[in-house]
């Protein structure tokens, strides 16, 4: 039966890690407010972003050179070389979270390999390129990390998107997607696949649009033109904006959701111990009765 002392240090080793993770969870339980509530002020502006982009396309696809013009909206009348953004968390203790996008990034990149195209992958977070790293380091091409370290701003996202520009417009891809985790609830996080570049942008081209009888409600100065080459590299930026948004808020349910099944394990192993201790105790009492009735009867 287990010595006294050793039971003892187990409780109170076990307490120890309950009162940490009962923390975690309270941390968690808060940032995923935040992170709640910025997902969903962002909306709007994405919303109106991406209904000025529609309606400007539809003003100037009619012109001259338009796809040569603004590749970020038409791409490049090809697809042979994808780079796949995939957003992890750079800690760890949130359950399968990360494990499940980066199998689910495998498998897209696996897809897409059997289908006859080049694969390049740009790891956003430490968890996944941990992962990835030793099967697919040839093919990262760029590796980010600290972004979910504090609160994520739009700035990072710019950032974020200025890197994959560049390298767009280096070809050094053709179509870019983001794998990410999107969240549902607390309990339930769904890995997804999102085409960044180019745009998945619906438009219908008005062929009114440069007629002298033609007359749009909204003025754009300096033009059109000029107006949807600064929007365009801002919707980058604002897709990746809102996935950064969301695989945030999912790794801050999931660490919550573990957090709160680690405190309740532990909660079961002090009360096992405790009955153990209990136990090994009063068997140790009733042994040294025992031998004290066997002392006084020998004498």
């Amino acid at each position: 039966m287990a010595n006294l002392k050793t039971l003892k240090i187990r409780i109170k080793s076990v307490k120890s890690t309950q009162k940490m993770t009962k923390a975690m969870k309270m941390v968690a339980a808060s940032r995923l407010k935040k992170a709640k509530h910025a997902v969903e002020a962002s909306r709007p502006y994405a919303e109106k972003l991406h209904e000025m982009i529609t309606t400007i396309a539809g003003n100037v696809s009619v012109r001259d050179n338009f796809n040569e013009k603004f590749p970020l909206l038409t791409g490049r009348n090809k697809s042979q070389t994808y780079l796949i953004a995939i957003i992890s968390s750079d800690r760890g203790l949130c359950g399968g979270l990360n494990s499940a996008t980066v199998k689910f990034a495998k498998s897209r990149i696996n897809a897409l390999v059997a289908q006859g195209y080049e694969v390049k992958i740009f790891c956003v977070g430490r968890k996944a390129y941990e992962q990835l790293k030793s099967a697919y380091g040839q093919q990262i091409i760029e590796h980010v990390s600290g972004i979910f370290k504090s609160v994520i701003t739009h700035k990072s996202a710019e950032g974020l998107a200025e890197k994959l520009t560049n390298f767009f417009n280096e070809k050094q891809f053709d179509v870019c997607e983001a794998i990410y985790s999107k969240f549902k609830s607390a309990i339930a996080q769904e890995q997804v696949c999102k085409q960044i570049i180019p745009a998945l942008i619906s438009f219908k081209s008005n062929s009114n649009a440069n007629s002298n009888s033609f007359e749009s409600p909204v003025r754009y100065e300096p033009g059109e033109e000029e107006v949807l080459s600064e929007l365009l590299p801002k919707n980058v930026a604002m897709q990746i904006y809102n996935e950064l948004l969301e695989n945030s808020a999912s790794e801050q349910g999931a660490r919550m959701a573990a957090m709160e099944a680690a405190t309740n394990n532990a909660g079961k192993m002090i009360k096992n111990l405790t009955l153990v201790y209990n136990r090994t105790r009063q068997a140790n009492i009733t042994k040294e009765l025992i031998d004290i009735i066997s002392g006084a009867n020998t004498v």
